[in-house]
């Protein structure tokens, strides 16, 4: 059988672990071919780095998918991120609307913010973009801030607790036509993890590790790929959620354990082999 065939649409940075340097290796680990359609290029990624250059791929990205169309391409999953303009996110819409069959599984990570807050480059009108763009998915991977963004909620109204937080699935699953996956959640203090609603199953579980006192760029990447590569490779995505959230926390601990700089994003490349299937 061949291997499954991923078109990963994200920006990609040359230093620093994140979007496509992040989705690349870990889907090829996991024996997933990962074809990528770079919304744009940078020096650097955007945290913790200045100066950094920015080569706009807006206009090249219709281009590709016309060229992939030609050759009668096809594909067993379109996997989304960050975007950097409105207009990028129609295009996307229109490569899922043309590439898709009755199999694809479409995964949009809605990369908005964080702790409450829109990432700098983002508006409301691009967060209200992102959520059009996100009902074309089969499953959706926000954090809790772009839980709240999505379901047009104050960040600071959300429920943390099992009960708001399975609400929260429910609400995001729009009448359980869609799986979701939402991350950075904790009901300890000690653990952290993501909540999971697999619309096939009907099904909520949760998984979780314990947390590690730093915060690290390109989790949420990482995160999203391994979840992605296990679905393509026959897990549940209650089993699928949970390696990620193993994966990433061995990963953190890792750089963590290690003293190495946080802004460089976490050190998957020596733990790539348990990724293996």
């Amino acid at each position: 059988m061949p291997c499954p065939r991923v078109a990963a649409i994200h920006d990609m940075s040359g230093f620093g672990r994140c979007s496509l340097t992040v989705a690349l290796p870990v889907l090829s680990a996991m024996g997933v071919q990962c074809c990528p359609l770079p919304t744009a290029f940078l020096s650097t990624h955007t945290g913790g780095f200045e100066g950094y250059t920015f080569l706009d791929m807006t206009d090249e990205m219709p281009r590709i998918a016309d060229h992939w169309r030609s050759l009668g391409l096809k594909f067993d999953a379109v996997y989304s991120g960050f975007m950097g303009s409105e207009r990028q996110m129609d295009i996307v819409r229109r490569f899922i609307e043309d590439f898709r069959s009755e199999n694809t599984l479409v995964l949009v990570d809605p990369v908005m913010g964080d702790h409450g807050r829109m990432y700098r480059t983002y508006t409301p009108e691009m967060c209200r973009k992102m959520g059009d763009l996100a009902l074309s998915a089969g499953l959706i991977t926000p954090n809790l801030t772009e839980a709240a963004f999505l379901l047009g909620r104050p960040y600071e109204s959300l429920s943390r607790t099992k009960v708001g937080v399975t609400e929260l699935l429910s609400a995001l699953s729009l009448g359980k036509t869609r799986s979701v996956v939402i991350t950075g959640v904790s009901f300890d203090d000690g653990l952290l993890g993501a909540a999971c609603y697999d619309a096939d199953l009907d099904e909520v579980s949760f998984a979780f590790s314990p947390q590690i006192g730093a915060e690290f760029h390109g989790t949420g990447d990482l995160f999203a790929s391994v979840l992605l590569g296990a679905r393509l490779r026959g897990k549940s995505l209650a089993e699928a959620s949970k390696a990620a959230v193993s994966f990433v926390h061995a990963c953190a601990l890792r750089t963590y354990n290690e003293g190495l700089p946080l802004r460089d994003g976490v050190e998957f490349e020596p733990l790539m082999g348990s990724l293996i299937l």
